[in-house]
C-alpha cells in the first residue's frame, strides 16, 4: 500500500519564517515601482511636495503629457527606435552566441576558458572610455542618428553575456542526443535549430529577454550618437527634465509607459525565464 509523505510540523515552521522574508524583499523590491506608478496619478503640485502627498487626488495629466497633449511631440518614433534596435540586436547575439556557445561547451576548442576570459573582460571597460572613439568613427561614416549603429553596438555589449549564459546552459544537453545526430549524418545548422534549440529552449528565453532589457534601457550612446530620426525611447524621457517647472509626475508616467514592454515581455517568458535562470543550478 502506497503511502504519501507529507511535510512535517518542523518543516512546516521553517517555511513560514523563509515564506515571510521572500514576500518582503518582494515587497521591498516592488515599492519604488508601485511609488512611480503612483506619483505618475499625481498633479505636477502634488506629486512635488516633501513629505509626498499619499491622498492627493488622482488624475491622467501626466500620461496625457507624454503622448504630446500641450506639445504635440508624439512618442511613438523614439519607441519604435528603442523596439527596432533592441529586437534586432538581441536576435543577432542569438545568431551569434548559440554557436560560439556550441564550440565552447558541447565542441570545446583549445584553451576555451582564454577565450571566456577574454570575452567578460570585453566588459571590464568602462563605456564612457570608449565613446569618443566610436562617436568619430560613427562621424566620419556618415551613422550618427542611425538606428543600425545602435544594433551594433548593441550587439557587441550584450554578447559577451550571451555566450556565457549560453555556454552554462548548452553544458546541461545530453551528449547521447549529439552523438546519435552525428551518426545520422545530420549537419551543424541542423543540429543547432533542430535539437539544440529545443532543448535549451529556457535558456534562449532567458538570455534574449536580459539582452532585451540591457538595450531598451541603453541610454549613454543613444543620447550621444542620435538625434531626431533615430531617438530613442530613454532618450525621450530624458526631455521631461528641464530646468525650470514641475515635471517629476510627467516624468514618473513616461517611465511607466517606456517599462511596459519589457515588463509586459517579461510577465509573458515568465516560465521560461525562471526555468531558464534555474538551468543547470542543481545537479
Amino acid at each position: 500500500m502506497a503511502t504519501t509523505i507529507t511535510d512535517g510540523p518542523v518543516v512546516r515552521r521553517r517555511r513560514g519564517p523563509l515564506g515571510l522574508l521572500a514576500w518582503l524583499c518582494g515587497t521591498v523590491f516592488f515599492l519604488p515601482v508601485a511609488w512611480m506608478v503612483l506619483t505618475s496619478l499625481h498633479r505636477e503640485s502634488d506629486a512635488a511636495t516633501n513629505p509626498p502627498s499619499l491622498g492627493a487626488p488622482l488624475t491622467l495629466q501626466g500620461y496625457k503629457e507624454f503622448f504630446g497633449a500641450s506639445t504635440g511631440v508624439s512618442p511613438w518614433p523614439p519607441l519604435i527606435n528603442s523596439f527596432s534596435a533592441s529586437l534586432m540586436s538581441t536576435l543577432l547575439v542569438l545568431v551569434l552566441a548559440i554557436p560560439a556557445a556550441y564550440a565552447l561547451s558541447i565542441k570545446p576548442v583549445r584553451k576555451w576558458s582564454d577565450a571566456m576570459f577574454f570575452f567578460l573582460s570585453t566588459k571590464m571597460l568602462p563605456v564612457v572610455a570608449g565613446l569618443l572613439p566610436i562617436y568619430l568613427i560613427a562621424q566620419n561614416s556618415g551613422l550618427l542618428d542611425n538606428v543600425a549603429l545602435l544594433v551594433v553596438l548593441y550587439t557587441s555589449m550584450n554578447l559577451p553575456i550571451a555566450v556565457w549564459m549560453m555556454r552554462s546552459f548548452l553544458a546541461e544537453v545530453p551528449v547521447e542526443i549529439l552523438e546519435a545526430a552525428s551518426i545520422d549524418g545530420v549537419g551543424l545548422p541542423t543540429v543547432l535549430v533542430r535539437i539544440v534549440a529545443p532543448v535549451v529552449a529556457p535558456g534562449i528565453a532567458a538570455t534574449s529577454l536580459i539582452c532585451f532589457i540591457f538595450s531598451w534601457n541603453e541610454l549613454l550612446f543613444a543620447r550621444v550618437l542620435t538625434g531626431v530620426v533615430a531617438g530613442t525611447a530613454p532618450v525621450f524621457l530624458t526631455g521631461f527634465v528641464t530646468s525650470q517647472g514641475l515635471f517629476l509626475a510627467k516624468v514618473c508616467a513616461a517611465a511607466v509607459c517606456i517599462s511596459l514592454p519589457v515588463l509586459i515581455a517579461g510577465f509573458a517568458a515568465q516560465d521560461k525565464l525562471v526555468q531558464g535562470l534555474s538551468l543547470g543550478a542543481v545537479k
